[in-house]
């Protein structure tokens, strides 16, 4: 399985970006799928899960801001992130639900005014 992440930028505090997750040889119909991130001089932390019935799980730092979604015809993972905050400024990753490999190269985020 290929993972390539996408959509990430510069925005203030408040804004707005969608993050997008190319999948290769991954059935989003059968697949769990999480975002991670990894700020700063920290390690990566666990962001948000989707399993293959769409029942979704996010991260107390997060919840009510981001929204994890799936299209399976294209089996492309998204995350919505809403209201962002400074400490929301990491490389964002998407993997297999408790898959620690095959990491994709990831998308920066950095929320700044």
């Amino acid at each position: 399985a290929r993972l390539a992440e996408s959509g990430g930028g510069s925005v203030q505090p408040g804004g707005s970006l969608r993050l997008s997750c190319a999948t290769s040889g991954i059935r989003l119909s059968v697949a769990a799928m999480d975002w991670y991130r990894q700020p700063p001089g920290r390690g990566r932390e666990w962001v948000a899960r989707i399993n293959s019935r769409g029942i979704t799980n996010y991260s107390d730092s997060v919840r009510g801001r981001f929204t994890i979604s799936t299209d399976k015809t294209s089996d492309t993972l998204w995350l919505q992130m809403n209201n962002l905050k400074v400490e929301d400024t990491a490389v964002y990753y998407c993997n297999l639900a408790g898959r620690d490999q095959g990491w994709g190269p990831g998308t920066q985020v950095t929320v700044s005014s």
